[in-house]
Formats: structure tokens, sequence, C-alpha cells
């Protein structure tokens, strides 16, 4: 059932249910249930992890495909903490969380991945060349749909590495995945509207609403976010003020929840210098990675995941 038949269910339009309902009425979401499970993410890092958990707390059947023994480990334990958490503060039963972690899979080879799922998406690191040889073989093992999680790179680019370029977009998601309720859905010249009309209802079945935006590089939401992160990188280095205060002009003047400085910590600052350096060579020096941002990579600094970045995550 797609989903005009399932908002039709709660008596919403479908412009309600995908945006005004990100989670769905009962009615609605159990029409999407049936068609809307089989769900496979290749890489477990942070953004797989966030990919994994609302698909699997969705109800879906998740596979996340990760080589890496320690890091397929790592996300197990992961999303266990994000489901514990989940239940402290009232989102999940105990039951529930129980449910959701039962529903995830880890193998670590994309040749294992089943045929005809409704989703492969690929979130690995910002690498092209990485990034087209998971999505042909992802490709090979004929998915619904196909999708690459990528912040900047090109999806005209990356279709070449599909065998089906008309079922292939990106789905750029937000960190943390369990919490931030935007996917941004990157249309190339070949997506279908098909395709387009299945990655909405499977954005509103994992509770998140959606924006379309055209294949040009950073999309819309990567050039907002990365121009203010990296002013504020050189206003830290020119020390107009520090990095507390820096992040706190942010929330309180702008109310942003998190300050650029912070955010960058998170998302990892060796994603922001990748991005970085992809949006100067497509649009240009105001998108050149500051000095302390490549060397704080070059250090090991790079923000929650290693400890250290503008601020101190040791503890």
């Amino acid at each position: 059932m797609g989903l005009a038949a399932a908002a039709g269910r709660c008596g919403h339009s479908v412009g309600r249910c995908n945006r005004r309902c990100p989670r769905l009425c009962g009615k609605a979401r159990a029409g999407l249930e049936g068609t809307l499970k089989q769900i496979t993410v290749v890489g477990g890092g942070t953004m797989g992890v966030g990919i994994a958990y609302v698909s699997a707390q969705a109800g879906g059947s998740v596979i996340v495909v990760e080589p890496n023994e320690a890091r397929a480990a790592g996300l197990r334990k992961d999303i266990a903490v994000a489901a514990s958490s989940a239940v402290k503060r009232g989102k999940l039963t105990e039951v529930e969380a129980a449910a959701l972690e039962a529903r995830l899979t880890v193998i670590d080879s994309l040749s294992d991945i089943p045929v005809g799922q409704d989703l492969i998406v690929e979130s690995v690191p910002e690498d092209f060349d990485l990034k087209c040889r998971v999505l042909g073989e992802a490709a090979a093992r004929d998915p619904r749909l196909l999708a690459s999680n990528t912040s900047a790179i090109s999806i005209d680019r990356l279709a070449a590495a599909v065998a089906k370029p008309n079922a292939f977009l990106g789905m750029h998601f937000f960190n943390p995945v369990w919490s931030l309720k935007l996917v941004e859905l990157v249309r190339g010249a070949e997506t279908s509207g098909q395709a387009l009309a299945q990655a909405r209802e499977i954005g509103a079945w994992m509770g998140k609403e959606t924006l379309v935006v055209r294949d040009i590089p950073g999309f819309a939401t990567s050039r907002l976010d990365l121009i203010a992160s990296l002013e504020a990188m050189r206003m830290l280095e020119a020390e107009v003020a520090s990095a507390e205060d820096i992040d706190r002009a942010a929330t309180l003047a702008y109310r942003h929840p998190v300050g650029p400085l912070r955010l960058s910590d998170i998302v990892g600052l060796d994603v922001r210098l990748d991005v970085a350096r992809a949006l100067e060579a497509a649009h240009g020096p105001r998108f050149a990675p500051p000095k302390i941002l490549v060397e704080m990579v070059a250090a090991g600094r790079l923000g929650a995941k290693s400890g250290q970045g503008f601020f101190d995550w040791s503890e």
C-alpha cells in the first residue's frame, strides 16, 4: 500500500501525513508496514547505526553490512545504548526495545545481502571510489530502491556505478538520526518519479519528513550547515571568542539547538574536512577548510568519536 492509501486510513491528506504527522497515525502506519520491511544499511559507522536504529524501530527487518569486527560489535552496543536511553525517556517500552534489537542482523559481506530488499542504503565514508564500489555491489542484489547517504558527492556521478540509475537517489540523513526528523532526498537526472515516491514512503515509515533537492554538490542542507561551521572555525582561529562562547552565540541569539563547533565534533571533523574539500572544488574558496580544521584532523582530534575535538568528549 502506498502513502496516499495509507493516509486515507487516518483521514489526513498525503501532505499532512508526510509533513505534519512524521510518525504517521497508527492506522496510516499499518498500511505501510506490509510493504516496507526489508532494509539493508551498508556501513556500521555513526550514520549507519542511526539509520539501522530508526528502520528497526519502525518495524523493519534490518541488515547492517560491516566487515570490521570491532565496528560490528560496537554498532550492536550503540543500538542497545540508544534503545535503553529511549526506554528511560519513555519513548519505548522494554519489550519494544528488545524487539528492536532482535530485528537487527549484522553481516560482513555485500554478497550476502538477500536479493530484492525494499531499500539498500549506502552509508560508508565520503570517498568517491569506495562509494562507487559499494553501490555497484549493492546494485547487484537488485533492491527495490538503492540510495546513498552522501552529504556532498554528486548523485549523478555515483549513478554511473549502478545498474538501474532510475531506482537510485540520495537519502541524506542527519545525526543523530534517531532524533532529527529530516531526510533530504536528492534526485539525480535519471531518478524516476516512482523511486522518489518510494523514498518518500520509506521516510514517512521511518518517522521522517522529507524534502527534495536537485543534484548539486552539497545539496541544500550541507551547504547551509557547512558554511556556518567553517565560519565558526575561522572565528576561533582568529581568537574572536572561545569555542564555548561562539556556540553560545548560535544557541542563545539564533535558537540553534546546538552550536556549530559542538555539532562539528558530533558529525566528525574528518567528515567536515572531506565535505569542505568537495564543496571547495565545486563552489570555490568560500568552502576552503580553515587551517585549524586541517591540523586537528591530522593530529587525530576528530571530535566526539576520538574523545577530543573543539570540546573534550573523553568522559
